[in-house]
């Protein structure tokens, strides 16, 4: 009998669909508080993820769904700064 791997999925938090974690860019805060775009999906530290398109991060952000998701209220420049590692 062959065995089926089950494939980890993940909610995008801009349009709220669930895709396997591979398709996905993980962002991630620090236990120091320090936010970053992670992509191997390895740092330490809380995570939230969203697909890799412009859309779905602007949506996550005016919804407040990054502050939700990460329990607590997020600097502009952070929003900048991720922004500038996905998309440039």
């Amino acid at each position: 009998m062959a065995v089926v791997k089950k494939i980890p999925a993940r909610l995008c938090l801009g349009c709220q669909e669930q895709k396997p974690k591979k398709e996905l860019v993980r962002i991630v805060r620090s236990p120091e508080g320090e936010f970053s775009v992670d992509m191997t999906g390895k740092k330490s530290g809380r995570g939230a993820y969203i697909c890799n398109s412009k859309e779905c991060f602007e949506k996550a952000v005016k919804e407040h769904r990054f502050e939700r998701s990460f329990k607590g209220a997020i600097d502009r420049a952070v929003y900048d700064e991720l922004r500038e590692q996905l998309f440039s």
